[in-house]
C-alpha cells in the first residue's frame, strides 16, 4: 500500500522540467511516436534543434498526420521523417533496423517507446502479444541498432543513448514464471490463461515492465559504460494520458482518469532519459533522476530471475537473427 500512496503522491506533486538540452546534429528514432509519449517526446526533441527525428510507426498515414503537428507547433520541417515498423512482427523490426544501418550517417539516440496494453489474449510470433511487442521485439531492435550507434559513437566522438520506455508498474508485478524450470519462462508466460480478466491481462502488462527492467540491467551487467561506448537506461513517465489504455480494461482506464499526468508533461521523462549520459548507465530513471527499481529487482531473487530472463531472451533473440545477440 505504501508503495501505490507514493505513486499517488508523485502523479499528484512531482514537478517535471520543461526540456532544454539541445539536440544539435543529433539524429534520433522514437518508436511509437505517432500519438501520446512518443509524439510529444518527437515533438521537444525536434523543437529542440534535432537534425533528424524518425518517427517509427505501424500506421504511416498516423506517422504523417503527427509529422504534419510536430511541424506546425515546432515550425522545423525537413527534420521529422517517418518510417514504418510493426513491433508484432520481427521481420519489421530488423526491417527497420536494417534501413537505419542503411540510410542513417549517424544514429545518436533511440527511445523505445513503443508498447502495447492488452485487454484480450492475443498472440504475435507465436508469444502472447504483450510479450512480444514490449519486451522480445524491444530488444531486438535495441541489438539490432547498436552496430549503428557504435559506429556512430566512433565516428563523430560522441555517446548515443538507447533508453527503454519501462514504468512504476514493474513493481507491483507478480511474476510467478520466475519458479519455471530452466528454460521455460517465456513458454509459461506463452500459456493463454484460464480465465480471461482485467486482473491478469492487467499484471501480465506489469510482467512485461517488469522484464523490460531485467534486460536494460542485464544489458548493463554484461557491457559496462567504459565497455561500450553507447548509454542503456530505462525510463518511468509515469502514468500518462495516452492511448496505451486503447486495449486495456476498464481499471487502467479508470486509474488514468483520476490520476493520469498530461501526456506532454510525462514526456519530459523521455527526453530527460534521451540526453542522459553514461552516468545513467544500466539504470532505472523516474520523474528525470536516477531512481531505485523495485525491491525485487534489486533482490537476490529478483537477480537470479533477471540472469534467467535475460538467458532466455538471448536464446530467442538468436533463433530469430543469428548473431544478433554479438552486437552487444
Amino acid at each position: 500500500m505504501t508503495g501505490f500512496l507514493s505513486f499517488v503522491w508523485g502523479q499528484w506533486t512531482t514537478q517535471l522540467p520543461k526540456p532544454t538540452t539541445s539536440f544539435a546534429d543529433k539524429t534520433v528514432i522514437v518508436t511509437g511516436s505517432n500519438v501520446g509519449l512518443g509524439k510529444e517526446a518527437a515533438r521537444h526533441i525536434t523543437r529542440n534543434n534535432a537534425s533528424t527525428v524518425i518517427l517509427a510507426v505501424r500506421s504511416l498515414e498516423k506517422g504523417e498526420a503527427a509529422k504534419k503537428d510536430i511541424e506546425a507547433s515546432t515550425g522545423k520541417k525537413d527534420v521529422v521523417k517517418v518510417w514504418q515498423l510493426d513491433m508484432s512482427s520481427y521481420q519489421s523490426v530488423l526491417d527497420f533496423a536494417a534501413r537505419a544501418s542503411k540510410e542513417l550517417q549517424r544514429l545518436d539516440i533511440a527511445v523505445l517507446n513503443a508498447g502495447v496494453a492488452k485487454g484480450e489474449w492475443e498472440v504475435f510470433e507465436k508469444d502472447e502479444g504483450t510479450i512480444t511487442v514490449n519486451v522480445v521485439s524491444t530488444f531486438l531492435l535495441a541489438l539490432a541498432l547498436l552496430p549503428k550507434m557504435k559506429q556512430t559513437a566512433n565516428q563523430f566522438n560522441t555517446r548515443p543513448t538507447l533508453s527503454i520506455v519501462a514504468s512504476e508498474v514493474h513493481a507491483w508485478a507478480k511474476f510467478p514464471e520466475a519458479n519455471a524450470p530452466n528454460g521455460q519462462i517465456f513458454p509459461e508466460l506463452s500459456k493463454k490463461f484460464p480465465t480471461l480478466n482485467a486482473e491478469n491481462m492487467g499484471n501480465r502488462y506489469q510482467v512485461s515492465k517488469l522484464l523490460d527492467v531485467f534486460g536494460t540491467r542485464a544489458m548493463a551487467d554484461r557491457k559496462s559504460a567504459q565497455a561500450i561506448p553507447v548509454t542503456f537506461n530505462c525510463v518511468n513517465p509515469g502514468l500518462c494520458e495516452s492511448e496505451l489504455a486503447r486495449d486495456a480494461g476498464m481499471g487502467l482506464k479508470i486509474m488514468k482518469f483520476f490520476l493520469a499526468r498530461t501526456t506532454e508533461f510525462g514526456s519530459r521523462t523521455l527526453v530527460h532519459a534521451a540526453a542522459a549520459g553514461a552516468e545513467t548507465h544500466g539504470h532505472y530513471l523516474s520523474d528525470c533522476h536516477i531512481q531505485l527499481p523495485s525491491d525485487y529487482v534489486r533482490s537476490p531473487e529478483g537477480y537470479e530471475a533477471q540472469n534467467r530472463v535475460w538467458d532466455e531472451l538471448v536464446a530467442k533473440l538468436e533463433a530469430i537473427k543469428p548473431g544478433v545477440t554479438a552486437n552487444l
